[in-house]
C-alpha cells in the first residue's frame, strides 16, 4: 500500500470471511483477460485464502491450479480446508465456486523451513538490467497486464522478425507490480503466470490459448521475499512440447541478486 491507497494487487485479492473455511471474493475489472480475470490473480488469491486462514502453518511450498472454466463477474466462494497437518507440512485443498458451478480447484501445501545444506543447479539468465530496456505494452496488451513493469530481453511474443525453423519458445524478461508493491507469497504467485502462452512466442500467430493447470514451487522463505522489496524481478520460460492441442510451460523466477525464489510448470490449451 502506498499511503491510504489499496494497491490494485490487494485490492483484487480482497477476501471476506463468511465462515471458518469459507471467503467470499470478487473478480477485480483491472486484472481482466480476454475471458475472464488473469489467471495468475486468481492463482494469488486462492492462495491468500490459504495464508489467511487461522489454521495455516508455515510458508507455501507447492501451488496448483487447475482452471475448470472461465470465472464471470459474480462474486465467487472460496472454500479452504486444510486436509492434513504434519510436524513440518501442511496440506490444503482449496476450491472456488460461483453459484453451485466449481470454477476453480487447488491444492497448497505449506511447510515449516529449516537452514540445510543449499544448492542452486539452475543457472541465472545473462541479460541487460531492466533500466536499459523498454517497458512493453500496447494497446492489443490484454487490460491486466497494465498492473505489471514487463520488460523483455529476449522471446517477443508475435516475433515475426526470424522465420519459424530458427525458433524457439525461450522468453526472458523483467517484471515487477505496477505500482510498485513489496514481494511476498501472494504477488510472487501472481507474477509466475505472466509468461504469454508459449505457442505465441513459437509461432507469430495469435490463437485462442489458456492455461489448464499450474503449479508453482516457491524457493524462498517470506523473509527472502521480503529482502527483494519492490525490485523487477528476473523470469525466464520456454516448452519441450507442442502438440494436439496442448503444450508444457516451465518458468523460473530469479531475485535481482540471482537467487532463485519460483520455479513453474503449466499446461496450456491452444487452438489453431
Amino acid at each position: 500500500m502506498t499511503g491510504t491507497h489499496v494497491h490494485p494487487l490487494d485490492a483484487a485479492t480482497t477476501l471476506t470471511p463468511t465462515a471458518r473455511d469459507s471467503y467470499l471474493g470478487k473478480t477485480d475489472p483491472r486484472y481482466a483477460h480476454r475471458i475472464g480475470p488473469f489467471g495468475g490473480i486468481t492463482a494469488a488469491t486462492l492462495l491468500k485464502a490459504v495464508l489467511a486462514h487461522p489454521d495455516r502453518q508455515g510458508d507455501p511450498i507447492a501451488l496448483t491450479v487447475n482452471y475448470a472454466q472461465p470465472i464471470s463477474e459474480e462474486p465467487f466462494v472460496i472454500e479452504a480446508v486444510a486436509v492434513r497437518t504434519n510436524r513440518s507440512t501442511q496440506h490444503w485443498s482449496v476450491v472456488m465456486t460461483q453459484g453451485d458451478t466449481v470454477v476453480t480447484t487447488a491444492s497448497a501445501v505449506l511447510a515449516l523451513r529449516r537452514d540445510t545444506w543449499t544448492s542452486t543447479e539452475a543457472v541465472f539468465p545473462a541479460v541487460s538490467p531492466p533500466s536499459s530496456l523498454p517497458r512493453l505494452g500496447g494497446p492489443e496488451a490484454p487490460t491486466w497486464f497494465a498492473n505489471y513493469d514487463v520488460r523483455i530481453a529476449q522471446g517477443m511474443p508475435l516475433d515475426t522478425s526470424r522465420p519459424l525453423a530458427e525458433k524457439d519458445s525461450i522468453t526472458t524478461l523483467w517484471v515487477r507490480d505496477e505500482p510498485e508493491r513489496p514481494l511476498d507469497f501472494v504477488s510472487l504467485a501472481s507474477i509466475c503466470d505472466v509468461f504469454v502462452p508459449r505457442v505465441m512466442v513459437r509461432r507469430p500467430v495469435r490463437v485462442p490459448a489458456g492455461t489448464v493447470s499450474l503449479t508453482t514451487y516457491f524457493h524462498a522463505d517470506s523473509a527472502g521475499l521480503s529482502a527483494c522489496g519492490t525490485a523487477h524481478l528476473l523470469g525466464t520460460a520456454h516448452a519441450s512440447h507442442f502438440g494436439m492441442g496442448y503444450h508444457d510451460q516451465t518458468a523460473q523466477v530469479w531475485s535481482p541478486d540471482r537467487v532463485l525464489l519460483a520455479t513453474t510448470h503449466q499446461v496450456v490449451y491452444f487452438k489453431e
